[in-house]
């Protein structure tokens, strides 16, 4: 999976940019908020990934930071929401004000997003308010094996992140962390 890029913009269209990274030229859809605010043309731009994998397409959605690429992902878990939309949203506004938003449910921070009205605005809200507790509290970590190897097994990252907050740190090593994720992961299906 691609999860980061550094390179030169080669290319910059209404939805997209093209990063050319060791001669390879990736194709990266962003929201148009942060489109607004790239370098010009032949500048380096570093970007964090989300590369969603479908049967007809493989496409990259990208982020300026990790904190805007998790709230993507679990943007991009509610049923309903697309990446195309996720990706919109996270690009809302800071992402403190837009937790504080939706915290206090205020559904008027979709108004320009189209085809989220008010009922699907608070239907999305209602899915996050809790969630969104849980990224606060969470530390980004690159480099945690039982998280890797759970997501590898194919559990959703955010579900992963949410069953290792259960898991004490105390038990064992990598492997029996990984065993109790499972078992957590399974019953809670």
């Amino acid at each position: 999976m691609i999860s980061y890029l550094n390179g030169k913009i080669i290319l910059k269209k209404e939805k997209f940019v093209i990063l050319e990274v060791n001669n390879i030229g990736y194709k990266v859809f962003l929201s148009k908020k942060f489109l607004l605010s790239l370098p010009e043309i032949g500048k380096e731009l570093k970007l964090f990934c989300f590369q969603d994998v479908k049967e007809t397409a493989l496409d990259l959605y990208g982020f300026f930071s990790y904190e805007e690429l998790d709230f993507f992902e679990v943007l991009n878990d509610i049923r309903g929401i697309g990446p195309k939309v996720a990706i919109e949203i996270a690009s809302l506004g800071p992402l403190e004000k837009l937790k504080d938003k939706i915290m206090h449910q205020d559904e008027t921070i979709f108004q320009s997003i189209p085809g989220i009205g008010q009922k699907r605005a608070m239907t999305i809200i209602l899915e996050l308010t809790g969630k969104i507790k849980n990224i606060s509290k969470q530390k980004v970590s690159s480099g945690d094996e039982v998280e890797d190897a759970l997501v590898g097994l194919g559990f959703p990252k955010q579900k992963v992140k949410e069953i290792l907050l259960q898991i004490p740190k105390s038990l064992g090593g990598t492997e029996e962390r990984v065993k109790e994720g499972l078992k957590l992961l399974t019953r809670n299906k």
